[in-house]
């Protein structure tokens, strides 16, 4: 893979406007060769998608837009981009959060693990020796995403410390291998069943330390839903019912 590969930064945004021009600034300040923004915007109220459109039209080589007028998860949105960016020739796809929770400068450090090791997929790991969570969180909130990890390693065998995260580097081939687009599941699930699939076709998952933060702007967005949706999730992928 060549040093000037396509790399290509998707996010998908939901009311994002404060953070977003701040998360774009990070990622260009990495300087790293190759290394493109796609927003996907699900027609956030707040008018995201125009604060996107103004930085795709300051740097349109390195930012793109992907406007989508169905809000329908996570799961949806990230497949809308990943898609795109494989479209377009990524080399390396990138999923990232626009709340500036996952730290950009880990970036380079998940592409030089794909580049040089056998991983199909590099994920930005709060449960690995020199990674942690938010300080802001709680005593309920960390024992909700140990639990979470365990009780998905439990029962499908990833053997990866922090199962439910989202930042993650993958390498163009594997998500082709994965075959992305049929993924049915949404929220925190859609990203265990991206891992379970890469287990299962015998690739190698590698994580990386990071230091999650707490979102600084807006809201979260885990509800009841999400959760119970996450809990089933495992099962219906280990009896095949996705």
């Amino acid at each position: 893979m060549g040093e000037l590969s396509k790399i290509v930064v998707v996010v998908p945004t939901y009311n994002e406007r404060e953070n977003l021009p701040v998360l774009a600034g990070l990622l260009s300040d990495l300087n790293l060769p190759g290394l493109e923004l796609l927003v996907v915007d699900d027609n956030s109220p707040d008018g995201t998608g125009d604060v996107a459109d103004e930085l795709a039209k300051e740097s349109p080589e390195k930012v793109g837009v992907l406007h989508r007028t169905v809000k329908d998860g996570l799961g949806r949105a990230y497949i809308a981009g990943i898609t795109r960016a494989l479209d377009e020739g990524a080399d390396i796809v990138i999923q990232m959060d626009a709340d500036l929770s996952h730290p950009a400068s880990v970036v380079p450090i998940m592409v030089e693990t794909l580049r040089t090791t056998d991983a199909g997929v590099v994920i930005g790991s709060r449960y690995v020796p020199g990674g942690s969570a938010a300080a802001e969180w709680g005593w309920h909130r960390r024992a909700l995403s140990a639990w979470a990890n365990f009780y998905v390693n439990a029962i499908l065998r990833l053997h990866v410390k922090d199962a439910t995260a989202g930042f993650k580097a993958w390498k163009a081939d594997t998500l082709r291998w994965i075959d992305v687009a049929s993924i049915k599941s949404n929220g925190y699930s859609f990203q265990v069943e991206m891992n379970y699939r890469t287990v299962k076709r015998g690739l190698k998952i590698a994580e990386v330390p990071i230091r999650f933060e707490e979102r600084t702007e807006g809201v979260s967005k885990m509800s009841l839903k999400v959760q119970l949706e996450s809990a089933l999730m495992p099962w219906k992928l280990l009896f095949n019912r996705t």
